[in-house]
C-alpha cells in the first residue's frame, strides 16, 4: 500500500506543478489561468482513483472497504501535495520569488484597466504590498499552497473511495484462460 501512495501521490503531485509553472510561465509570467489550475489538479489528482482501483483489483481481491480506499486516497493526496509544495518552494527560490511581485504587478495592471483611480487604487496598493510581505514568510505561504491542493485532493479520495467499495464499478478484467 505504501508503494501505491508514494508512487501516485508523487506522479500526481509533479504532474499538477509541472502543469501549474506552465501555466504561469505559458502566460508571460503573471498568474496564469486561475480555472486551468484547477482543471490541471483535478486531471493530476484522479490518480488517486487510478492508484484505489489497483490497489483494490491486485491486492484485495475487487473488494475494497471506504474506510481503507479513503485512506489509501488520503495518503496519495498528501504525497501530492507535499510534492507540490516543494517542488513550488524550489520554483520560487530559483526565480528569486519573484511570483508575487509578478502576481500585484499583474492585479494592479488589471485594477487600473478596470479604471480604478484614487483612494480605492491606493487601497488595492496596499492590499498588494501586505499580500507581498505575508506571502514572503514560509509560515504563510506553505499553509496557503496547501490549501490550493489538498482540499481538491480530500474530495477526489472521497468520491474515490465512495465509487471503487462497490466492486462492479470498474471490476478488474478477467484475463482469459489459455487452453
Amino acid at each position: 500500500m505504501t508503494r501505491i501512495i508514494l508512487t501516485y501521490g508523487l506522479i500526481s503531485g509533479l504532474v499538477v506543478i509541472t502543469g501549474i509553472i506552465g501555466n504561469i510561465l505559458a502566460s508571460g509570467g503573471d498568474h496564469g489561468s486561475v480555472w486551468l489550475g484547477y482543471l490541471i489538479m483535478l486531471v493530476a489528482l484522479s490518480s488517486i482513483l487510478v492508484g484505489v482501483k489497483q490497489h483494490r483489483d491486485q491486492a484485495l481481491g475487487g473488494v475494497i472497504t471506504f474506510r481503507r480506499a479513503f485512506l489509501l486516497g488520503f495518503g496519495i493526496a498528501t504525497v501530492a501535495s507535499v510534492t507540490y509544495i516543494a517542488v513550488w518552494e524550489f520554483y520560487l527560490a530559483m526565480t528569486g520569488h519573484s511570483f508575487m511581485d509578478q502576481y500585484a504587478a499583474h492585479a494592479l495592471e488589471a485594477k487600473r484597466a478596470a479604471g480604478v483611480t484614487g483612494a480605492a487604487y491606493e487601497k488595492a496598493v496596499a492590499e498588494m504590498d501586505a499580500m507581498r510581505r505575508s506571502y514572503a514568510n514560509p509560515l504563510f505561504r506553505v499553509p496557503m499552497t496547501l490549501v490550493e491542493i489538498f482540499p481538491v485532493g480530500l474530495l477526489i479520495s472521497l468520491v474515490s473511495a465512495a465509487l471503487m467499495r462497490n466492486p462492479k464499478f470498474l471490476p478488474a478484467r478477467s484475463r482469459p484462460s489459455v487452453a
